[in-house]
């Protein structure tokens, strides 16, 4: 059954009242309800979660507001990446969702990014409610130097992320999505306020997967990142309230 966006924004207003979890969740099921099993064993302190395109696409957006309701914080993943007023319109129904945090691919340019943060600011005021955090996409972590080079780019990853970083925080944007290899440089140059959002997030004894540039949450956090993006080491885990706890105890988190 189709939910209201009214009982999201007043969850999303209690939920800043909580803690500020390092961890998000990355919830990759096409199954929704697969996905809001494992949601009902995690607790709101403890993570937040990460809702991407396979999940949107087979469910929409009823998933995403019974996570909010529930009291969690979520980052939608959608990588919005068009002309700007596409982007615009699409950022302004993620905002009215009430998630927690969205993303754009910096690639989009000036003029979409600055669309994207207007919409994000205008709609959330709109409806007096919290604006969420507004992050670009600098470089992808599956994709090494060689892959780059193949889409025509004479730069490292590293060097690009740089670039396409200073452009979104520039435009007003919240921070980035990068890997933590890039974190350091990033830190220095755009300041302790600027969120730093990693994924390709692996603990220690991890199979890499599909990710190319890669490090322990321990290491990234280390390295400056604000919030690490785990998935598969969770999800698929034996025991997945446990590798969280495990996780965060590794970072000094109390589980």
């Amino acid at each position: 059954m189709a939910m209201s966006p009214e009982p999201a924004t007043a969850a999303r207003r209690t939920d800043l009242t909580q803690a500020d979890p390092k961890v998000i969740v990355a919830l990759d099921f096409a199954d929704p309800t697969q996905a809001m099993a494992l949601v009902d064993r995690l607790d709101p302190a403890a993570c937040a979660l990460k809702v991407g395109k396979e999940m949107f696409v087979v469910a929409g957006p009823d998933p995403v507001l019974r996570m909010i309701e529930r009291g969690f914080r979520v980052f939608l993943d959608l990588k919005f990446h068009d002309i700007p007023n596409t982007v615009a319109r699409a950022c302004a129904a993620a905002t009215r969702l009430g998630v927690w945090m969205l993303n754009v691919h910096a690639a989009g340019g000036r003029a979409m990014l600055v669309a994207a943060r207007d919409s994000v600011t205008r709609t959330a005021a709109e409806r007096s409610a919290p604006r969420p955090l507004l992050i670009a996409v600098t470089v992808l972590t599956s994709l090494g130097a060689s892959d780059v080079a193949e889409i025509g780019f004479s730069e490292t990853p590293e060097s690009i992320a740089l670039r396409l970083a200073r452009l979104a925080a520039d435009c007003g944007l919240d921070g980035v999505v990068c890997s933590a290899v890039e974190a350091p440089a990033l830190r220095r140059t755009l300041g302790a306020g600027f969120k730093l959002v990693t994924p390709g997030i692996r603990p220690a004894g991890s199979a890499a997967d599909d990710q190319s540039r890669i490090v322990t949450p321990e290491a990234a956090i280390a390295s400056g990142v604000d919030y690490v993006v785990i998935g598969r080491p969770i999800t698929q885990a034996a025991d997945p309230v446990d590798a969280l706890a495990r996780i965060n105890n590794s970072l000094g988190i109390a589980a």
